[in-house]
């Protein structure tokens, strides 16, 4: 769907990340989630590299992007604004209780079983890389990693999603695993990574990575302000 400048729908974004963070931030997460849903929504951004505003903290209490707001209600935590947009749409969460609870399954397990190992190799690879310990450490966060990988591609299996259609645990799955571009490890799998690309290759997918791309400055702002 179109950016909407007069959607009731909000999210906040940053206007200015460094080249190996665009198209990973986690406000992508929630625009994909509305793309898939058919869900307008406008963008406020935020400078990256400055204090964020004082009410910013009521919405988002760490600080962090994304946070959103509806005429109903406002959140932050991307995966808890996923699944609030599944609650509105079966587009992400199926109506029948099964398929719905192992939606929801899968969506914490990729935020709670498989990126904070993830995670760890992103601080090791780029923001820990000179350091002594991190080069000590990167063997056995690979090794973690491809075990979860593993058992990700044994439940996938031939299918495929990891349910029997498209959900927000894909979604998530899927944003999670991006962090991994470029490190040949989903690559080991040839189930998981056709998964992945077949996740990506849908069209609010490519939308949202679109929308998001555009967002950003050439150079990082000093001060917040809202898309027009």
């Amino acid at each position: 769907m179109p950016i909407d400048p007069n959607s009731d729908i909000r999210i906040t974004a940053f206007d200015w990340v460094p080249d190996f963070a665009r198209g990973q931030v986690r406000d992508l997460r929630v625009r994909w989630a509305l793309e898939e849903a058919g869900r307008s929504y406008r963008v406020r951004t935020l400078s990256a590299m400055a204090e964020r505003p004082a009410d910013y903290y009521a919405e988002q209490p760490f600080g962090q992007v994304p946070s959103y707001r509806d005429g109903t209600v406002e959140l932050f935590e991307s995966g808890a604004i996923v699944l609030h947009i599944g609650e509105t749409s079966d587009a992400l969460l199926p109506i029948d209780a099964q398929g719905r609870a192992r939606a929801m399954a899968w969506s914490f397990a990729a935020l709670n079983s498989v990126e904070p190992f993830v995670m760890q190799l992103g601080t090791i690879d780029i923001f820990e890389k000179d350091a002594e310990w991190a080069r000590l450490r990167r063997p056995g966060v690979i090794e973690m990693i491809d075990k979860r990988l593993l058992r990700l591609s044994d439940a996938l299996g031939e299918r495929d999603y990891f349910e029997d259609r498209f959900t927000a645990g894909d979604l998530l799955m899927t944003s999670v695993l991006r962090n991994l571009d470029g490190k040949g490890l989903v690559e080991s799998y040839p189930n998981l990574a056709a998964w992945k690309a077949r996740c990506e290759e849908r069209p609010a997918f490519v939308a949202a990575l679109a929308a998001q791309l555009a967002d950003f400055r050439d150079a990082p702002a000093s001060v917040s302000g809202e898309q027009p």
